[in-house]
C-alpha cells in the first residue's frame, strides 16, 4: 500500500499526542517537517503550471482577494510562491502538520534550538 503525504502527515499528526518521549517526538516532527515542505513543493510546482501565462497583476489580485499583501513590483516566482503558500496551508497536511508542531511547542519540544 502507498502511503500519500498527506495520509502519512495525518498519521503522524495521530501519533505524535501519545509520544511522552522527547526524542521520539523530535523525530516525528523532523519527519513530517520534511513531508510538509515535500508537499508544499509539490503544490508549488502544480500552482506555477497552473498560472503559466499569467499577468503579474492578475496574479497581485488574486493575492490581495485572499487578503495577503503584495504588489506587482515583487518578483512572479514570490507571487506564485504566495499563491501556493495560500492554498498550501488549507491543506489537510498543512493543518494537521501545524497543529502537531504547535503541540510539540506547547510541550517544550521544538526544532529550532534554543539560542
Amino acid at each position: 500500500m502507498v502511503t500519500t503525504t498527506t495520509q502519512r502527515l495525518l498519521d503522524l499528526a495521530a501519533i505524535a499526542p501519545a509520544s511522552h518521549d522527547e526524542d521520539l517526538l523530535l523525530k516525528l516532527l523532523e519527519e513530517a517537517n520534511a513531508l510538509y515542505q515535500q508537499g508544499f513543493e509539490t503544490l508549488r510546482g502544480v500552482v506555477a503550471r497552473r498560472v503559466d501565462g499569467t499577468s503579474p497583476e492578475v496574479l497581485v489580485a488574486a493575492l490581495q482577494a485572499a487578503g495577503l499583501p503584495c504588489d506587482a513590483s515583487q518578483d512572479r516566482d514570490e507571487l506564485i510562491l504566495l499563491l501556493a503558500l495560500t492554498e498550501w496551508e488549507m491543506t489537510p497536511a498543512a493543518l494537521a502538520y501545524s497543529e502537531m508542531a504547535e503541540d510539540a511547542a506547547r510541550r517544550g519540544v521544538c526544532m529550532v534550538p534554543e539560542l
